[in-house]
């Protein structure tokens, strides 16, 4: 395994060629919170410290860039059983100790009142070069997501993958929007997480195509040549393949404040990525090429802005679509990787993001609807 921090792109090669096919790895981001007045408590050494007593717990919980979150993992697993068996754990691990301390999780995109401005980064080399390196905008980066890693075997055929799963990643925005709030007020947004992260972030976003693995290398290598990258962590798109997992990992949605919805959709991106593979390996994909970066980009502006309750362009058809009818259309695609892989998605009828503005319209505060959600992640994640 090569150290996660390598940019040596013939060694990330061998990674993804030695890799296997469909492992699954998850990862979830909290906010720490003073459960009295539920702003944002830079209180991440204390947990990470207090992790470190368990041994499984330890080895999974991590660190964000700022000092008011924290990220459990559930590492490498053959199944998506496996994988949510890791993570049940590792919650119920994660929210005692925060139980213990007096502190508060909550799992949505974005805090709704926070201001960036008090936020500290941690104080680590990595975390404190990020600061200097990004200056205002990793100060700005106040939000949390939820990220699934996918097995993919083969460097070329990672890349392929990569390629084609960019046209998917608006939709997988769309279903996970949990971020409506910001500063206090509706920002009109179904993610403002999405608008604050991917937009500011250099190499963030949904990338171009890059079609083989060379000529990714070779793009890499010339960022790095340059010192505008010295690990691969620094490469945030919303889709990429991961150097030292071999595996490519999708990280464009929302966290979800009820731990079954974050277990639903990170089957779906599971399935999404694994469709993908399939389709590429028996020629299902045919000559059609994938979409062009400004048509996607047209699809990942409308879920921003609209999520759920707005509609996607269908390009190829030269029309427009509900989002609903887009999910339904990606869960028929998806079936035979859901059945091989023996993945349940059981999403509900509204996301995050509708519940909350539904609740706002009814007249209930930002407060208030900020305070249920947090109670609803004690509930359902510990």
């Amino acid at each position: 395994m090569t150290d996660p921090d390598l940019l040596d792109l013939g060694a990330a090669r061998e990674v993804f060629d030695a890799s296997q096919d469909f492992t699954i790895g998850l990862e979830e981001e909290f906010a720490i919170l003073d459960p009295e007045t539920l702003d944002l408590a830079d209180l991440f050494p204390e947990l990470y410290e207090a992790a470190q007593a368990d041994p499984v717990l330890g080895d999974s919980a991590a660190g964000e860039l700022i000092a008011s979150e924290i990220e459990i993992r559930s590492g490498r697993a053959e199944s998506m059983d496996e994988a949510m068996e890791r993570m049940v754990v590792r919650r119920q691990k994660l929210f005692a100790v925060a139980a213990d301390r007096g502190v508060s999780l909550a799992s949505m995109g974005a805090h709704p009142w926070a201001s960036y401005l008090d936020q500290e980064i941690i104080d680590t080399p990595h975390y404190q070069r990020l600061k200097d390196d990004l200056g205002w905008v990793a100060q700005r980066n106040n939000t949390w997501s939820v990220h699934a890693h996918v097995g993919i075997q083969g460097a070329d055929r990672a890349i392929r993958v990569c390629d084609w799963l960019r046209e998917q990643l608006p939709i997988l925005l769309a279903v996970s929007a949990n971020s409506p709030f910001l500063d206090h007020v509706d920002s009109g947004l179904a993610s403002v997480r999405t608008q604050i992260f991917t937009r500011m972030f250099p190499r963030c976003g949904i990338p171009g195509q890059f079609k083989t693995w060379d000529q990714y290398a070779e793009f890499i290598e010339t960022l790095k040549g340059l010192g505008s990258v010295v690990e691969s962590t620094q490469l945030w798109w919303s889709v990429r393949p991961h150097h030292a997992f071999g595996t490519v990992e999708v990280r464009i949605c929302d966290a979800q404040s009820d731990a079954a919805e974050s277990t639903a959709l990170a089957g779906l991106i599971t399935a999404v990525v694994a469709q993908t593979a399939l389709d590429l390996d028996s020629g299902a994909k045919g000559e059609t090429e994938p979409l062009l970066d400004r048509e996607i980009e047209e699809n990942f502006w409308r879920a921003i802005r609209y999520g759920m309750d707005g509609k996607m362009v269908d390009f190829r058809r030269n029309r427009e679509i509900e989002a609903r009818q887009v999910l339904e259309e990606l869960l028929e695609w998806t079936t035979p990787a859901r059945e091989s892989l023996k993945i349940d998605v059981n999403l509900p009828e509204r996301n995050g993001s509708q519940r909350a503005r539904d609740k706002f319209e009814a007249g209930e505060s930002i407060e208030d609807i900020y305070r249920a959600s947090a109670e609803e992640t004690r509930r359902s994640y510990s």
